[in-house]
């Protein structure tokens, strides 16, 4: 009995301790989804202020529309994984040359004011696609981002349809990630950019494509970089 009480009172301080550890863990749980929380609330105010900014202009107001609706989807999936809940993607006939035409208007001004051309190259008549609208514009602008970021040279946006599957290939010219820091990236850009978080884009790529199930391909040669994103027409999102 003596070794029992012996063991129970030496038992008590790792208790304690573990107990201890656990309201500090707990603790800062709360403070880290706080925080997130706050910094979700702070991001939606100036989007809503942007929705509300929108040019009367249609043309001028559809690539910011797109983006706006991206931006807002990422806050909806943030949002998700800090308080939980399910998504809210919707799966509709998705008119695929008016997504990608919207995907590289988005990119007009980078590709401007770099001197960078930025071709869209269309040879798949006008096809559709039964899946998320959301969750494919966000992939092909994370395709041509990805060009933007880490390629040099030309920008060409490449659609073809073979049978009954869609193949979108963004190319460039190639080139080390340090041309951004040659050329003199704003501050802004930089931050917005976050450069020091590779691999995300192409993991929202790759993730679209078996939503779809559709795959994804990245060649890398001397002569440049193709990102292709192959999706099936008659096929949808699953």
């Amino acid at each position: 009995m003596a070794l029992e009480l012996a063991q129970v009172a030496a038992g008590f301080p790792l208790a304690a301790s573990f107990a201890i550890a656990g309201g500090i863990t707990a603790l800062r749980e709360g403070r880290r989804r706080s925080s997130l929380n706050e910094a979700m609330h702070e991001l939606r105010r100036p989007l809503q202020v942007l929705a509300l900014s929108l040019p009367a202009d249609p043309a001028a107001a559809k690539a910011l529309d797109s983006s706006l609706r991206m931006a807002t989807a990422a806050i909806e999936r943030l949002d998700r994984e800090i308080n939980g809940g399910r998504p809210s993607g919707e799966v509709v006939e998705v008119p695929l040359r008016t997504l990608v035409e919207a995907a590289v208007e988005r990119w007009r001004g980078r590709a401007t004011e770099e001197k960078r051309p930025l071709r869209l190259r269309w040879a798949a008549g006008d096809p559709c696609l039964r899946g998320d609208e959301v969750e494919l514009g966000q992939a092909v602008d994370n395709l041509i981002s990805n060009a933007f970021e880490h390629g040099g040279g030309e920008v060409v946006v490449e659609v073809r349809e073979d049978g009954d599957v869609l193949r979108l290939a963004v190319r460039d010219g190639g080139g080390p990630a340090t041309l951004l820091r040659r050329r003199g990236v704003s501050n802004l850009r930089a931050r917005l950019g976050g450069r020091s978080r590779h691999g995300h884009g192409l993991k929202v790529v790759r993730r679209a494509a078996a939503q779809h199930g559709g795959g994804f391909r990245l060649c890398r040669s001397a002569a440049g970089t193709e990102a292709r994103l192959e999706l099936p027409l008659s096929g949808g999102a699953g």
